[in-house]
């Protein structure tokens, strides 16, 4: 019995020779795999990478959205205008950009609305706007980040407003020129837009922005992006090169005031 188990041992042992022998080409095949799963494999890390990046920009939002808002304050334009010249500007010139502290009407606390804040920050609005006789110009600039968000804002203030002509200061579907013959033609008392409208506006002189009283900053407001304006790089340049062309000197000089709602 031992033998014949022997036997079929030694049958199995021709077996497995013939099966070793067989499938020499079918190795010779499975060479080239390797290469295959080589070529895979980076694909896969890469993959995993775009997921990995995923994940994390995904959680920052998740941050933000969870995280309590917490309102603007006048310390926080003041950091952002040093961080943005301090790389190009002297100490003596960081210094003159400095708007006093004076200068700064109460910050909105989120508990306003549009219409609530500006109550607020001017409760002779009707006064003001009644002794406003001069073209080319606005009492009152509401600056955001974007033509819709605009729209918004000018929807949202009808009460405060009341008889007040109101333009709107953005590029979306408006020409410049356009703007320009109706910022000639009427007396305007409120114009909300966009900072590098505005900017243009004045650079060609359809918008002086000597009779301006009240600058107000849509400051807490974020998109879908969860984006303050502010954090916008483009919006962000526009808004310090609007402040460079005569904004700040009329701060120094106490006749205007700026509102971050």
């Amino acid at each position: 019995i031992y033998d014949e188990a022997s036997d079929g041992e030694g049958g199995g042992d021709t077996e497995m020779m013939q099966q070793e022998t067989v499938p020499v080409p079918a190795l010779s095949k499975k060479t080239k795999q390797p290469k295959e799963c080589f070529l895979i494999q980076p694909k896969e890390t890469n993959e995993d990478a775009t997921k990995t990046r995923k994940r994390r920009k995904k959680k920052i939002t998740d941050i933000l959205a969870k995280s309590e808002p917490k309102p603007g304050t006048p310390e926080d334009l003041q950091k952002l205008m040093k961080d943005y010249y301090s790389s190009n500007r002297s100490v003596i010139e960081l210094e003159e950009l400095n708007i006093p502290d004076s200068c700064f009407l109460k910050a909105n606390d989120l508990t306003h609305s549009l219409s609530s804040y500006l109550k607020e920050i001017c409760p002779k609005w009707v006064k003001l706007r009644k002794s406003h006789s001069e073209k080319k110009s606005v009492l009152m600039l509401i600056i955001c980040s974007s033509a819709i968000r605009a729209l918004e804002l000018i929807r949202s203030m009808t009460a405060f407003r009341g008889d007040s002509k109101v333009m709107k200061l953005f590029a979306k579907h408006i020409k410049v020129q356009e703007q320009v013959k109706l910022l000639e033609k009427r007396v305007v008392h409120l114009g909300v837009g966009t900072p590098g409208r505005i900017k243009e506006l004045v650079k060609q002189g359809g918008l002086n922005l000597n009779p301006l009283k009240f600058l107000v900053f849509d400051w807490n407001w974020r998109d879908q992006k969860l984006r303050r304006m502010m954090d916008i790089p483009e919006i962000r340049k526009e808004v310090f090169e609007l402040l460079e062309m005569g904004v700040l000197n009329l701060c120094k000089s106490e006749s205007l005031k700026l509102g971050l709602f």
